[in-house]
């Protein structure tokens, strides 16, 4: 008697959970609705957010930003002693930056702080070896005691050994990784605090279209380049989703740029010269500077390339090849 009245117990006690189901009582599909009405209104709010984001985008496309000033910026440049980054410090100490020149070479670094000193323009010289860690923390705290806190980093700074794969040294491998992209993690744990503090600042990193579009003779350069974007992204979803604090005052711009004649590109293959003309040092950094003064996150140079590579690449893979091919542009093997 006592087995049967703990078996009905049993049974009385499931048989009474499945009446108090949330899916059989009114308060459960209740609760059902709510959760699906407000699924679809954040479902909707999601779908204005990001038409009116678009249409946003779309009205710069015609009506750009109006570019901020950045008189009295603590601008560093790597890689400041000749080509873009020389052409990058000229203009931005006109617009009344303070440039801090940083190459491995002190003649050409000095060269650049004398035509900025020639044009009224403000500049400080340091020489730095950009894949030393301790001496890029060292030239941090130089600079702070010297100069004052870096609110704008440009990190143009760059090598590019340009043969195949197979016939590429591991040295040179090991020195494109070390210069292109490992610079740029040290030159941010060195100085992106103080941004971080004061949530004020500018980072700029220098890309490539080899960084966009892979290409042959440049199998390691365009790794670096690939990773560059890479680490800018990353960084970007990691200042805007902190949950402590604000970081939305530090602005990142990523520059793509096609061959420019700095002295890196010794035998250029262009097919259509003027549909893809050589940039000059000068017109890279005109963009360059605009880029950042309109803070725009990431171009390329010429623009246009831009538009070519988002819409190439909405194509199966095979498709875009054909237009590779028909423009016939790239790097020979140095010699």
């Amino acid at each position: 008697m006592a087995t049967v009245t703990g078996e009905s117990s049993k049974n009385g006690a499931a048989q009474n959970l499945m009446e108090k189901a949330p899916w059989t009582d009114e308060q459960g599909i209740a609760m059902k609705v709510y959760n699906g009405i407000a699924l679809a209104l954040e479902i909707l709010v999601l779908y204005i957010k990001m038409t009116a984001t678009w249409l946003h985008c779309l009205y710069q496309l015609v009506v750009p930003p109006e570019p901020k000033s950045v008189n009295g910026e603590i601008i560093m440049i790597t890689g400041a002693g000749h080509g873009m980054g020389r052409e990058t410090a000229l203009r931005f100490a006109r617009l009344g930056g303070t440039i801090v020149c940083v190459d491995i070479n002190p003649t050409g670094n000095q060269e650049t702080v004398d035509l900025i000193k020639e044009q009224k323009g403000k500049a400080h010289r340091f020489e730095c070896d950009v894949t030393d860690r301790e001496a890029i923390n060292v030239l941090a705290e130089k600079i702070r005691r010297e100069v004052g806190e870096v609110t704008m980093l440009v990190n143009n700074a760059g090598i590019m050994p340009c043969k195949p794969l197979l016939q590429t040294s591991e040295k040179e491998i090991r020195a494109s990784f070390e210069v292109n992209i490992l610079a740029h993690l040290w030159l941010l744990q060195a100085f992106l605090p103080s941004m971080m503090e004061r949530n004020h600042g500018h980072i700029v990193a220098m890309s490539s279209m080899a960084g966009v579009v892979g290409l042959r003779n440049l199998v390691p350069y365009c790794a670096t380049k690939f990773a560059v974007r890479g680490l800018m992204e990353a960084l970007h979803e990691e200042l805007r989703e902190d949950k402590l604090k604000d970081y939305s005052g530090i602005k990142l711009t990523v520059i793509c740029p096609y061959i420019v004649d700095t002295g890196l590109c010794k035998n250029p293959k262009i097919k259509f010269p003027s549909l893809m003309k050589i940039l000059t040092p000068q017109e890279a950094a005109d963009s360059i500077v605009d880029a950042v003064r309109r803070n725009y996150y990431e171009i390329t140079i010429p623009s246009s390339l831009y538009y070519i590579n988002m819409i190439c690449r909405a194509f199966p893979r095979a498709v875009p090849l054909y237009l590779k091919d028909f423009l016939d542009s790239g790097l020979e093997a140095h010699t």
